[in-house]
């Protein structure tokens, strides 16, 4: 039986098929390397960053409705997709000029104010420069086309990965309803609760004591589809993500995470690029060469290199360089080269490449505990901030708990961990003996004495700390040096962490420039506030389920 047929859609006016089940994305990459944008300020190249919705590096237009991530978009026949925020085209920018006028930063907060007549016309001309693409054609608004989805159950498992999966089936075997809520298009099959795909939630208000004693989570379905889930138990399980590194040029097309480079795949494991730079030593590189070896032509690790990857990458004949500082990448529309020195002032050196796959370091997602009012700490070891944990597995606040990788637990206590909290939820004893091993919360992360060895060498390139809102490095340094002090501060003066990542992509490593910078430790500087929702939402989605609350008796 003949399979589901191919779609065809116009691309800037081109034609191109996509296949069954292939998202926009990975349809253009099948063709080379794709251009789709340019950042918002400068109008620099920007290209597929980080494959799993959360960058600007992929945004488009699709039948006149902006900001479409292509790495998520599975297109239909017939649509019109087009690309934004440049003229005539991204690859050839007239705008990009503006990258070259202003080599220190365009300071929309303090310039343009003489003389005074002409304000209002600069006002217009910066408005039109710092945007994402131009408002939705009247026709394009996302109406949703099906129900709003309603659930109440026991318990919400936000996240289908190894550890969400686990704990399902231990609570369906024990006769528990569950839903599982995952945002990946096609996650796992979890036959054993109810799966809510390509779906995206946020907390209202947790309950308060002598209220409703449930969460209710609200959120969409893509595209537009809103959905209310209602559960006495949330379990967060969302995971982590592939971490940024800063040296110039970063932001240029060809850079990408492990997470971009798989998004980018073919079925048979083709890849747009031919000559990757892998940036890292561990277990993540390890998977980079099982999925892309094909194409990559050289491992950097900012430290040591494990003795698996060592041995990978000898079968594959890959050269590696250990304990090396990335120093900044050559190219115009794409990476060409990336340069480099030995760490402990070894001699600098350059490799040719069309490609630079970060893959040295994992983050949580710790977006939904902010936004629910757990009490969050920060664990040294990977550098960033996890939930306080009972050993449980239950946080701060009661009947939220957090699990897998985004709660700090090592691949080796994950089981562990989610048979103590199938316990807790089941009312059960605790596992005897001490609680699965989790991210040491003390020290610094490896990348913190990478970085200042770093801030002592010569900059080359432009030094992007936030893409999303084209907020350069020299703009925080400087408003440190103006007086300004914590990272809340710093982002509502520099626009820092205010994109559509959400500061995924700036925060963590920002946080340890600041703590260099005023000489006091990582939770002193503080963390923006998270306000909720954790993607930005389709307002109808939520309108939906403001219509039919009363028919739902929801309040």
């Amino acid at each position: 039986m003949a399979g589901p047929p191919e779609r065809h859609v116009l691309f800037d006016r081109s034609p191109r098929n996509v296949r069954p089940g292939e998202t926009l994305l990975a349809a253009l990459a099948r063709t080379g390397w794709p251009a789709l944008q340019r950042s918002i300020r400068y109008h620099r190249p920007r290209g597929p960053y980080c494959g799993v919705g959360h960058c600007t590096g992929c945004l488009v237009r699709v039948n006149g409705r902006p900001n479409v991530r292509a790495c998520r978009f599975e297109p239909a026949d017939g649509d019109a997709v087009t690309t934004e925020n440049s003229w005539p085209s991204p690859r050839f920018d007239v705008l990009g000029v503006l990258d070259y006028l202003f080599p220190g930063g365009i300071d929309t907060l303090h310039g343009f104010r003489r003389p005074v007549w002409a304000t209002r016309a600069y006002h217009r001309v910066v408005r039109r420069l710092a945007g994402y693409g131009a408002a939705p054609d009247p026709a394009a608004a996302v109406v949703p086309s099906l129900p709003p989805l309603r659930r109440t159950v026991d318990v919400a498992i936000v996240g289908a990965g190894v550890a969400g999966r686990a704990l399902a089936a231990a609570l369906a075997g024990a006769g528990r309803p569950v839903v599982v809520i995952d945002r990946a298009l096609h996650p796992p099959a979890v036959p054993w609760a109810d799966l809510l795909p390509r779906t995206t939630v946020t907390f209202l208000p947790p309950p308060s004591p002598g209220g409703d004693a449930r969460f209710t989570l609200l959120g969409f379905e893509e595209p537009g589809r809103g959905v209310e889930v209602r559960a006495g138990t949330v379990v967060v399980a969302t995971g982590g993500y592939d971490a940024p590194l800063w040296f110039g040029g970063s932001d240029r097309p060809g850079v990408l995470t492990a997470e971009g480079a798989f998004a980018l795949l073919a079925p048979d494991g083709g890849a747009p690029f031919e000559r990757a730079v892998v940036v890292g030593g561990g277990e993540r590189v390890g998977e980079v060469l099982e999925r892309c070896g094909d194409a990559v032509a050289a491992i950097v690790a900012p430290n040591d290199v494990a003795p698996s990857v060592v041995r990978r990458a000898s079968e594959l004949d890959i050269p590696l360089y250990p304990r090396s500082l990335v120093l900044s990448t050559a190219g115009r529309s794409r990476v060409r080269s990336v340069a480099l020195r030995t760490r402990g002032q070894g001699p600098r050196f350059s490799l040719g490449c069309d490609a630079v796959v970060l893959a040295h370091r994992r983050l949580p997602t710790p977006q939904l505990f902010f936004q629910a009012g757990a009490r969050m700490e920060w664990r040294g070891g990977a550098g960033a901030y996890y939930p306080w944990l009972a050993d449980s597995g239950e946080t701060s606040v009661p009947s939220l708990f957090a699990l897998g990788e985004t709660a700090g637990f090592l691949p080796e206590g994950g089981a562990d961990a989610a048979g103590r909290v199938a316990a807790a939820i089941l009312g059960r004893p605790l596992p005897e003996g001490a609680p699965p091993p989790r991210v040491a919360s003390d020290g610094l992360p490896e990348v913190d004495g990478y970085y200042r060895e770093l801030a002592a060498e010569p900059r080359s390139g432009r030094w992007v700390a936030c893409p999303c809102e084209d907020v350069l490095l020299e703009e925080v340094e400087a408003a440190h040096r103006a007086g300004y002090r914590g990272i809340e501060v710093i982002k509502r003066y520099t626009g820092l962490g205010t994109g559509l990542c959400q500061g995924r992509y700036c925060l963590p490593d920002t946080l340890l420039l600041l703590a260099r910078l005023e000489a006091r430790p990582p939770p002193e500087v503080g963390y923006i506030t998270q306000r909720p929702p954790v993607v930005p939402t389709p307002l109808g989605a939520f309108a939906t389920l403001a219509e039919t609350a009363g028919e739902a008796g929801a309040p």
